[in-house]
């Protein structure tokens, strides 16, 4: 694995293959259509409304914004699974995540969140943080899985607020022992709400959780097409194991759930050659609707990296934020101790916190080339 120099985050894929037939063909006129009939748009907040306008002047009106908003494939399919009136508003909370950490511009709240069920996780693959024994030691504090009580406080405060959410971050969600209760109280509350799972532990009965829940799509995270590839990178883990359940998870949505709109990919981290997406295709093309790859970023300790050169922000402190187990609040999770962290959930609000002056401090250094004035973003390749 290579230590990058920089690593450009709103730009990580490094291949993205559709593989199922997911409708009908993308009519871009007949979206242009939708964004210009009002009564799809009048009910947008007047920041979303921008956002919006905005979204659409680079789609249809030939902008000349250098940060310009295009619709990628990840986008057009995600599209395909949205009613036509929430269209507009799925555009603007989209522009929201792709442009404005592009442009530094900050929102009451974030573009994206992500809710981590578990900081716990039954892999130790070679590319991840769950490697450092001191991250994993117990009596450090930094294992966890968060109770129903602070995820439901997590959901009312950010329904109509944020439409872009995952449910992962360090640790593997499906360890969380209320799991299912936390994926039903999300149920019709989202557009965009997103699951990681390392698929080891998928049952059916939370096969059939995740399917009546508000998830629209579910990343299985697997990084090869053969056990010994696999298991070099997924230590802990069995690729046997792993394609048979999601099998179960297919057979059970075309049986029970056929109509609904989920996107399912399987998701790797290109850290090597011997990855292949063409191998990818051929063993998981009749179990999901994607495969990609994603760009290997150095996560698996910042802590114990070389001092980095880069003077950019870092666009993640304008595009999401992360919630840990505990009700912690953190700008990434490369930083997965935590040492950038400004404040609880349990004593304060999403909206206070992501607008922070703790928070804000450490976009003022990145803005005024002080990024190395901030650790562990001294150590941090992200752009």
């Amino acid at each position: 694995m290579k230590t990058k120099k920089k690593y450009v985050k709103h730009d990580s894929f490094v291949g993205l293959l559709s593989l199922q037939d997911s409708g009908d063909l993308f009519d871009l006129d007949r979206l242009k259509e939708i964004c210009y009939n009002e009564k799809y748009i009048a009910k947008l907040e007047l920041n979303l409304l921008k956002a919006f306008k905005r979204a659409r002047e680079d789609l249809f009106e030939g902008s000349s914004n250098s940060a310009k908003f295009k619709l990628k494939k990840n986008v057009i399919e995600e599209i395909k699974t949205i009613q036509k009136n929430d269209i507009p508003r799925y555009l603007a909370h989209r522009y929201r995540y792709e442009i404005y950490p592009q442009t530094n511009e900050l929102d009451q709240y974030p573009p994206y969140l992500q809710i981590e069920p578990s900081s716990v996780c039954n892999f130790r693959c070679v590319f991840c943080y769950q490697t450092d024994l001191d991250f994993t030691r117990k009596s450090n504090g930094f294992m966890g899985k968060m109770t129903v009580e602070l995820f439901k406080d997590i959901i009312d405060q950010v329904e109509t607020n944020v439409e872009f959410i995952s449910l992962a971050s360090r640790g593997e969600p499906l360890l969380c022992p209320k799991i299912d209760q936390m994926l039903e109280y999300t149920t019709d509350k989202f557009l965009n709400l997103k699951i990681n799972t390392n698929a080891s532990l998928l049952t059916e009965k939370n096969c059939h959780a995740l399917l009546n829940s508000g998830i629209k799509t579910v990343v299985f995270s697997a990084d090869a097409a053969d056990e010994n590839l696999y298991s070099k990178y997924r230590v802990n883990g069995n690729l046997n194991k792993v394609l048979k359940n999601i099998e179960t998870f297919k057979e059970i949505k075309e049986r029970h759930y056929s109509d609904k709109k989920l996107i399912t990919r399987v998701s790797g981290v290109k850290v090597s050659e011997d990855q292949k997406m063409e191998d990818m295709e051929k063993l998981w093309g009749g179990l999901v609707d994607q495969v990609a790859f994603v760009d290997y970023v150095p996560w698996e300790n910042v802590y114990d990296a070389p001092m980095s050169e880069i003077t950019q922000p870092c666009s993640d402190l304008w595009r999401r934020m992360f919630i840990w187990w505990d009700g912690k609040i953190n700008p990434c999770d490369v930083d997965y101790r935590s040492q950038l962290s400004s404040g609880n959930i349990n004593n304060n609000t999403i909206d206070k916190l992501w607008q922070s002056n703790e928070y804000n401090q450490i976009r003022s250094n990145h803005l005024d080339n002080k990024r190395k004035d901030s650790s562990p973003c001294n150590k941090c390749v992200v752009v």
